[in-house]
């Protein structure tokens, strides 16, 4: 019963609350350039800076661009133009697969009794 309402409550498609939230985040995402992803400190979760390290260089290099030009329109109270804006995928992963893989790997290896790869400590 619990889970069921849970996934009812954040599926946008079934509750229109969380269509609007979605909406909502979409919309201050797609303001600035930047992807959900994007959103994931390798610095505070380890499990993604892990995966973030196996991704092609590539994608990380795009990843670090969209944040940087983020943090230059935050410092410059400013927004994309709007034509870029409709432009922009803020729901589009790149990051997610990679790090249900990782976590998947880390879940094995306690299963098996390994220890860790890194030591999951915060900065």
């Amino acid at each position: 019963m619990a889970s069921a309402l849970s996934k009812w409550l954040v599926d946008p498609k079934r509750n229109p609350l969380a269509a609007m939230h979605m909406k909502a985040v979409s919309t201050r995402l797609r303001r600035f350039g930047l992807r959900y992803d994007d959103l994931f400190d390798p610095m505070y979760e380890l499990d993604v800076k892990e995966a973030l390290n196996r991704l092609p260089r590539e994608i990380v290099d795009a990843r670090n661009q969209r944040l940087k030009r983020a943090m230059d329109l935050s410092m410059k109270h400013d927004y994309l133009p709007e034509d870029l804006q409709a432009m922009q995928t803020p729901f589009r992963s790149y990051l997610q697969d990679m790090l249900a893989l990782v976590k998947r790997e880390q879940a094995e290896r306690e299963a098996l009794g390994a220890l860790p790869l890194y030591q999951r400590t915060l900065p």
